[in-house]
């Protein structure tokens, strides 16, 4: 029988950011409207599509060997997982998502304390209740399936909902009082299935290739032939992330040279690089960036 590696990945707002971070790394995934179960183009995984509020808890119980999911969900139900790698990307930008205190703009509201008494509605209770047992503060928490921002102020006082760019909290006239915790989306492994060989050196590929995917965000590759002469002014100046590599070219007087840059500094290096006498000036897209 062939190795299969479980792999859980997060249905929802996450789940076409997975996707296209898995493409970069090298692996295709197929999903399909009709399945909670995706396929891919490397036949030694076995994918499930699962809410990421759950993955931490499969993963702890078994039932799933690794999976992607929120560092707050994680948390939320104390799963005792081995954390492979943070991956530092969300469903809009690479900022992490924040659980965040909630309240209408003329609430009185404005410490933790103002709490005692409240009532709290949140999908994520564990995360609420026992921020508010740190800070000594006594209120009623209730499970929200969604649409949290409706119930205040009419059903609660109060909320804990999650947000990215607080864009939705200030159209609904809401007002931050404060940052329960601040989370990115984690690689996590079942411990007894990171003591078997196998599965623990697929994980670590897998996680090498995620990490590199997310490396080369932002970069991007430069290659030229450049003037020998003008080399040292090149090295000096280029803010490439290793010194660049350089090559000798059949003209004596000429070098090859590629290194690897921001993408946003690309537009104003370029023009700089050919008034060193640079030609040929290549600029291309990464997928990878593995150190």
């Amino acid at each position: 029988m062939s190795n299969k590696l479980k792999l859980a990945l997060p249905k929802g707002s996450l789940q076409d950011a997975t996707v296209e971070l898995f493409r970069k790394a090298g692996f295709n995934i197929y999903v399909s409207s009709r399945s909670y179960k995706p396929t891919s183009d490397d036949d030694s995984l076995e994918l499930y599509l699962i809410r990421a509020q759950e993955i931490g808890r499969y993963v702890h119980q078994g039932f799933i060997d690794c999976g992607i999911t929120g560092k707050d969900w994680i948390y939320e139900n104390r799963a005792d997982v081995d954390v492979l790698t943070d991956l530092q990307y969300s469903k809009a930008t690479s900022k992490p998502t924040r659980w965040v205190l909630v309240v209408p703009e003329e609430s009185p509201i404005r410490t933790a304390e103002d709490l005692e008494g409240k009532r709290i509605a949140t999908e994520g209770v564990g995360i609420t209740e026992r921020w508010l047992a740190e800070k000594g503060v006594k209120a009623e928490v209730e499970f929200s399936w969604g649409a949290t921002e409706v119930k205040v102020p009419d059903l609660v006082d109060a909320i804990v909902d999650i947000t990215e760019t607080g864009s939705s909290i200030r159209a609904n006239k809401l007002r931050i009082v404060d940052t329960l915790m601040t989370s990115y989306p984690q690689f996590i492994a079942n411990k007894k299935a990171m003591q078997d060989d196998w599965k623990r050196e697929k994980l670590t590929n897998i996680v090498m290739m995620l990490r590199g995917a997310l490396e080369a965000r932002g970069k991007v590759g430069l290659k030229m032939n450049l003037p020998k002469e003008s080399l040292a002014t090149l090295v000096e100046t280029l803010p490439s992330l290793r010194r660049p590599t350089v090559s000798p070219l059949s003209d004596d007087g000429w070098v090859a040279v590629e290194t690897v840059i921001d993408e946003s500094v690309a537009r104003d290096m370029i023009p700089q690089l050919k008034a060193l006498g640079a030609e040929g000036i290549i600029e291309y897209s990464l997928n990878k960036l593995v150190y």
